[in-house]
């Protein structure tokens, strides 16, 4: 007798799962934790399925784009469900970014719904005015009183007004958007990236290997949620059932103070806000010792500001990798099993490295014709990946998607039956472990006297001084060499020094070429993106004013 086949469709893979899971599985749990306000894991889920029910009730139809203006609340974290159950698309926003730049981004996007935050309602006056396309306005909170939805209610009314829609994933293909998120525009205008249900749902359990004893996990949500998918902690700690705390404004008194209440173990931070948690005047008197596990990303980590970091904070600190394109993780510095240390400079400059991928990453780094440099540590190249969970393309931009995905020998936009690769922008060296170090990003090379310099380390070494609070290295046109690197420096308060002590300081850790040609002290802060990487496109631009185009080498 033959074997009797079977004939079944698998199961889609969507965020809609994690939710249903984590309903049969922690629904008793505590869930999320936004002020005063305190939901179970069932709570939040209810929530959620009130949002999609409420959203079928404005129109919203499959495929509409549903924006929020807001920072980190409970109330856009239920959006990275509930938009999704009712079959639209998330679409959290840069709060960080101009009217004018939000303007462009809503008339591309043309949401149907633009949830807003109170803070906001000046801004809402001006999108009233010149994005006829957005269709409905609605304020999350009732201090907005006199921005109210049609049906005269607020978010928690509309909420309330609705039972919760079933959670249907049945109707979901793997391929249809649930997210989308413009890049903060730190190297030119932002673009929609467009991510799947296939990649959330693949990413979070990716990210979900690098948690440690999820049981007793307290997950801080630092990271802005408007920011590269909250690098993948709506998927994974609703996944595992983790409490999530949200943070609405980065303050490090105010995440300290959190941390100590909420016995949070585990969070994410950007070296701006790492370095702002360390210059915290009175940090040892907050009681941090709940904490295990800090990772770094979203820009380069020194050895420095690892080692700080350890000794204030005294759990494990790592580095991160990855981008919003991504969904956004690639590799972490998490210490492997069995790996040995000869010493403490040798770890900490281990964990600040771009590190090892994570479960799921194909990554290499390649030359321009695609071909891999050695695995030697010095030759330098482009990262680039394959993966579960990339983007699915830029939104209404054929053309961009096609220049960063690339089929295995460069092709545009792929080929059929291979696999795409991404093309990072970030150029590092790597060794025979997939160990890859990033030395900076490809726009960001300074082409001096023939000579490619890093400004990614020398802003390493110059972090290392005591008494330098930011800095950010640029190039700047210069007749005999093409271009030079500038430093533009802010000191911390209490201190002083001046250009030749830096130069002194680094003359010993720089060869004589890559040392800075100009040293500008600045009152600071300097301009960031809305996740806080440093916008070295508007310190460099005062160099180049009088410039027609860049001076390539």
């Amino acid at each position: 007798m033959g074997a009797i086949e079977f004939c079944s469709m698998p199961l889609p893979l969507t965020p809609l799962r994690i939710l249903e899971h984590t309903l049969q599985v922690f629904a008793a749990n505590p869930g999320v934790i936004c002020g005063e306000k305190r939901f179970t894991y069932g709570e939040f889920g209810r929530r959620c399925g009130q949002l999609a029910q409420a959203l079928l009730s404005l129109g919203v139809r499959r495929g509409d784009r549903v924006g929020y203006l807001s920072y980190n609340t409970h109330k856009l974290l239920e959006g990275y469900y509930g938009v999704v159950q009712a079959g639209a698309i998330a679409m959290p926003l840069n709060v960080r970014l101009s009217a004018t730049e939000l303007i462009a981004i809503l008339n591309h996007a043309e949401p149907a719904v633009l949830f807003y935050e109170a803070e906001f309602s000046p801004l809402v006056e001006q999108f009233r005015q010149h994005c006829r396309a957005v269709g409905v306005f609605v304020p999350l909170d009732e201090a907005a009183a006199g921005d109210q939805a049609p049906d005269g209610a607020d978010y928690e009314a509309i909420l309330a007004a609705h039972e919760p829609a079933p959670i249907d994933f049945h109707s979901v293909r793997d391929d249809d958007i649930a997210e989308l998120f413009y890049t903060s525009g730190s190297t030119g205008s932002p673009k929609g990236v467009m991510l799947s249900h296939r990649a959330l749902y693949q990413h979070g359990f990716a990210v979900a290997t690098l948690y440690r004893d999820p049981s007793t996990m307290v997950d801080l949500h630092t990271i802005p949620l408007f920011h590269a998918n909250g690098w993948g902690h709506p998927q994974a700690s609703t996944m595992l059932g983790v409490k999530q705390v949200m943070v609405r404004r980065f303050d490090p008194a105010a995440v300290c103070r959190l941390i100590g209440r909420e016995r949070a173990t585990d969070m994410s931070l950007v070296p701006t806000m790492a370095n702002a948690l360390l210059n915290l005047p009175d940090l040892q008197q907050y009681d941090v010792s709940s904490l295990r596990t800090v990772m770094i990303g979203g820009a380069a980590a020194s050895p420095v500001l690892i080692e700080r970091m350890e000794k204030a904070f005294h759990c494990q600190i790592f580095a991160g990798y990855g981008l919003t394109e991504t969904c956004p993780v690639l590799t972490c510095a998490q210490e492997k099993g069995g790996e040995a240390h000869t010493s403490d400079a040798e770890r900490w400059q281990r964990r600040a490295m771009t590190g090892t991928p994570i479960p799921g990453v194909h990554l290499r780094v390649v030359d321009f014709r695609m071909n891999d440099v050695p695995r030697d540590g010095t030759s330098v190249g482009e990262i680039v990946a394959s993966c579960d969970w990339l983007m699915s393309g830029y939104y209404k931009d054929e053309a961009a998607t096609q220049v960063v995905m690339t089929g295995p020998r460069g092709e545009p936009g792929g080929v059929p039956d291979e696999p795409v690769w991404f093309h990072t922008g970030d150029m590092a060296v790597w060794d025979k472990e997939t160990q890859v170090l990033i030395v900076d990003r490809k726009k960001e090379i300074i082409i001096s006297g023939g000579e490619n310099i890093s400004s990614l380390e020398i802003e390493k070494h110059i972090f290392a001084h005591p008494a330098v609070l930011e800095c950010a290295v640029v190039a700047a046109p210069d007749p005999q060499w093409g271009e030079i690197p500038v430093a533009i420096v802010v000191l911390k308060p209490s201190d002083q020094l001046t250009a030749a002590e830096l130069l002194s300081f680094l003359g010993g850790r720089l060869g004589k070429f890559k040392l800075p040609r100009r040293v500008e002290f600045v009152p600071g802060p300097l301009p960031k993106t809305g996740t806080g990487k440093i916008r070295k496109m508007t310190l460099r631009e005062p160099f180049w004013a009088e410039h027609a185009k860049r001076v390539q080498g």
